[in-house]
C-alpha cells in the first residue's frame, strides 16, 4: 500500500506564493496534483512521470510548477501568482503503472489533501 502525505497548504493573499510537498512511501511512476472545491468535481492541476516531463491544466500554466525528487520520493507544487480561483483542497495522487500520466487516467493512491486559501 502506497501512502501519501501532503504539506504546505495555508492562506495567502492574491499574487502570493505557496509550495506544496507530498511525501510518497514508495516509488511510483506517475505523480500528480489535483484540487477540489466543495460542490465541484475534482480537477487535475499538474502531473509528472518518471521522465520528469510535466503536464499542466490550462488554468495554471505559467504560474504553477510541478517537480519530483525521485531519490526522496517527494513531489512538489510551486504555486506563484495565486488567485482566489485557486482556493481548493489540493490532493497528491500516485500510480505505479507505466503509462501516460494524464489527468484522465486513473490514479490509484491519494493523499488526505491540504487546504489552500487565496484571499483577494
Amino acid at each position: 500500500q502506497v501512502q501519501l502525505v501532503e504539506s504546505g497548504g495555508g492562506s495567502v493573499q492574491a499574487g502570493g506564493s505557496l509550495t506544496l510537498s507530498c511525501t510518497i512511501s514508495l516509488y511510483t511512476y506517475c505523480l500528480a496534483w489535483f484540487r477540489q472545491v466543495p460542490g465541484k468535481e475534482r480537477e487535475g492541476v499538474a502531473s509528472i512521470g518518471h521522465d520528469r516531463n510535466p503536464t499542466y491544466a490550462d488554468s495554471v500554466k505559467g504560474r504553477f510548477s510541478i517537480s519530483r525528487d525521485i531519490a526522496k520520493n517527494t513531489l512538489y507544487l510551486q504555486m506563484n501568482s495565486l488567485k482566489p480561483a485557486d482556493t481548493a483542497v489540493y490532493y497528491c495522487a500516485a500510480d505505479g503503472r507505466i503509462r501516460s500520466c494524464a489527468f484522465g487516467n486513473e490514479y490509484k493512491y491519494w493523499g488526505q489533501g491540504t487546504q489552500v486559501t487565496v484571499s483577494s
